[in-house]
């Protein structure tokens, strides 16, 4: 059974934020050349980086570089029913 995270969107945001920034480090890759290669503004990458905060388009132009974009696609499949994960208290108190 799966444990059961109880994450805010600024928990996301910042690790998100942690991961892509660590992408571009083992791709050595500087900022600037990150700019260039993905459209985005190296301020708006420099912004990103510290707050977690970007557009989502930003943020798939980002992750298209440094990442695999089917990866967040797989993201959009439904999940079958019974392998949902559990949506209310009673839903986890029952399984």
């Amino acid at each position: 059974m799966k444990r059961l995270q109880l994450l805010s969107p600024a928990d996301l945001q910042e690790g998100l934020a942690d991961y892509l920034h660590a992408q571009r480090k083992k791709q050595k890759l500087s900022r600037a050349a990150l700019a260039e290669r993905s459209g985005v503004p190296a301020p708006t990458l420099k912004k990103f980086e510290l707050t977690g905060q970007i557009s989502l388009r930003q943020f798939l132009l980002l992750w298209q570089c440094l990442g695999d974009l089917g990866r967040l696609q797989g993201l959009t499949q439904s999940v079958p029913e019974e392998k949902a994960e559990p949506k209310t208290i009673d839903e986890v108190l029952n399984s």
